[in-house]
């Protein structure tokens, strides 16, 4: 189903051993039950599309208008909220919970979360550049980028060059991700290697297209 998916908090990392013997790194993602706030409609919205609702909150913490477009579904009020687009949006009510059944045991999805911010970077740890030579001659500009400029002609520095700046707190998607157990009972998924994220922050997954 196209783009189907639900709504989680990355706990952290930890490995598991196969019965050969194997090591394998895992994520442990705490995922749903999600509540189905609202179903959008090509006749009405332009598409069609889910919104989800995720880790419930007390109604007060809430502004006047989210705890009156919640309350329409009747399964309390979330903190999170989230579209996913679906094909067919029929099979969809407010107030549907939607869980771990939708995947299953080895299926490869997709991953979304707001990488860790790193603050203010310079271009070797931002951009991997190699720095300058350590030899005579090169005093305090070992992490320097080099020169910027251009000749008179353009006389600018282009567009999009890699530069010092803000690093991280940015949206990643990573793809083919395996899921190697699920934990239905508990809500818990364990994905090969790595996703997104710090510990306790909020991860989209989605089923692959």
């Amino acid at each position: 189903m196209k783009g189907l998916g639900i709504i989680g908090k990355k706990l952290g990392m930890t490995a598991i051993f196969t019965e050969d013997g194997r090591r394998i790194p895992v994520t442990i993602v705490k995922a749903g039950p999600c509540v189905v706030i609202q179903v959008k409609r090509v006749e009405t919205d332009g598409y069609n599309a889910i919104q989800l609702g995720f880790e419930e909150i007390p109604e007060r913490k809430l502004n006047k208008p989210m705890r009156g477009h919640q309350a329409k579904a009747g399964k309390g009020f979330y903190r999170i909220l989230k579209e996913f687009r679906v094909d067919n949006v029929d099979d969809y009510k407010p107030g549907d919970e939607i869980d771990l059944s939708i995947f299953s045991l080895g299926e490869r999805i997709k991953v979304t979360g707001t990488s860790k911010g790193r603050g203010f970077a310079g271009v070797m740890k931002r951009w991997g550049f190699g720095g300058s030579p350590d030899s005579h001659g090169h005093e305090k500009v070992h992490r320097k980028p080099g020169s910027i400029g251009q000749c008179a002609d353009p006389s600018r520095v282009f567009k999009g060059k890699k530069m010092p700046g803000r690093m991280g707190t940015d949206q990643v998607t990573v793809k083919n991700v395996e899921i190697v157990d699920i934990w239905k009972d508990e809500n818990i998924l364990l994905l090969k290697g790595q996703v997104p994220g710090w510990r306790n922050g909020t991860v989209f997954l989605r089923k692959q297209q």
